[in-house]
Parts: C-alpha cells; structure tokens; sequence
C-alpha cells in the first residue's frame, strides 16, 4: 500500500492522517489481512509518529480499526450480529432526523435534498466507492438538514464503521444498483409533513439495506 506525503501546514495532521487512511480503507488499500504499523505509516507519509498515532486510536475508538498485542493495528471485523445492530443504530438515528425533518423543514431543504438524490444518484462510475460514497451523502444530506449536531456525530461514527465491515464491499457480490433507489421517496415523505410517516419510510429504506447487506454477506461466504 502507498500512501502520500502530508504537508502539516494545511490542516491539523491527526485529521489528514486520519482522512488519509479512511481513504485508503475505501479504496481497498488496506484490507482485513493487513496490519498497521505506526512507524512505518509515518516513514510512508514523512511524518511524526504522533499524529499517526492519534489518527489510528480514533479509528480504533470509532471501533474501525483494532490494536493488537504488540500495539499494530488490523481492521476490525464485524459479525452479523453486529452488523445488524449497525442498522438498528442507523434507524433510531436517521429516523429521528426524518422526524425532526418533518415537522421543521423549509422549502429550501426540500429543494436541497431533492438536488442532492438526482446528482449522487447520477453513477458514472459504477464502483463499490461510488455507490457507497452516493449512500453516505444522501444519507448526511438529510440528518445535516435536521440541524442536530448530536445526531450528526452519531450519524458519522456509524458509517465510519460500515465503510470498513468491508461491509459495503460485500454488495459487490449482489446488484449493485440496488443500493441506491428511493430515497426520492424520503424527501416526499418528508414534504407531507407527516412525522410518523417519515418514521416509518426511513425505517422501511434502512430495513431493505440491511437485507440487501445481509444478501452479499452470503453471497460472499458461499462464493
């Protein structure tokens, strides 16, 4: 794996190291079989061990990654236990943002989230990224609207952990297409106004990608 050289004058270098290696997990670059050295992350980006260091212990926190006896790191593994929990998680969150969403949106939210589903559903590259970074800002776009900052931070901590299971890696092995669809429908619910209607569409959307999950999981196990 090849990593780029950080320039520490542009941002704080825990959060470009950090970046960096959630797109490297992304990518591919790192995979389960993989183990995270600090030393050399640093030699590879010309950098401190320090930031590193800080970078590999959030991702660990966030439960992405997962230390090891000597202190390397490998990408944690969840089981479907846990990656149905991931979704429930998903559906208390997200479904109260559609809520929140229902009762105080503007017409400007609407149009923005209706603008937001038409160009991310837009797929000129039909990648396991794109369609999951499509997921992930349709998604954003709607508990951002709902202006709770709470939610928000819950919203990021658990995709953070779905974008490594490789967890969207293994629609890779179904119809990719199929992650995407329908989330016009949650901007429509959300217009009605209707809170208990959004609840339920929005717990409805995220029940189908469990099931779509839980569909490449076996379709990986048995390949």
């Amino acid at each position: 794996m090849a990593f780029k050289s950080i320039q520490p004058d542009r941002r704080r270098l825990a959060d470009e190291v950090y970046d960096e290696l959630v797109e490297a997990i992304i990518r591919r670059d790192i995979g389960l079989e993989d183990t995270l050295v600090q030393e050399k992350l640093a030699s590879e980006m010309q950098i401190s061990r320090t930031p590193v260091r800080e970078a590999l212990m959030r991702l660990a926190q966030e439960g992405v990654l997962e230390v090891s006896n000597r202190g390397s790191f490998k990408l944690y593994k969840m089981d479907k236990d846990e990656v149905k929990e991931l979704y429930q998680s998903r559906a208390a969150i997200e479904g109260q943002c559609a809520r929140i969403l229902a009762v105080n949106h503007t017409d400007e939210d609407i149009s923005f989230l209706r603008k937001t589903v038409e160009n991310e559903e837009n797929i000129t590259s039909p990648t396991v990224r794109a369609y999951f970074e499509a997921n992930r800002n349709i998604h954003r776009a709607f508990v951002e609207r709902a202006k709770n900052r709470f939610l928000l931070d819950m919203f990021n901590m658990i995709w953070g952990k779905a974008q490594v299971f490789p967890l969207f890696a293994t629609i890779e092995k179904v119809d990719l297409a199929q992650s995407l669809g329908d989330h016009m429908s949650l901007v429509e619910v959300i217009a009605t106004g209707d809170r208990t209607a959004a609840l339920e569409t929005f717990t409805a959307h995220i029940q189908d990608g469990f099931m779509l999950q839980m569909q490449g999981i076996q379709a990986s196990q048995t390949a």
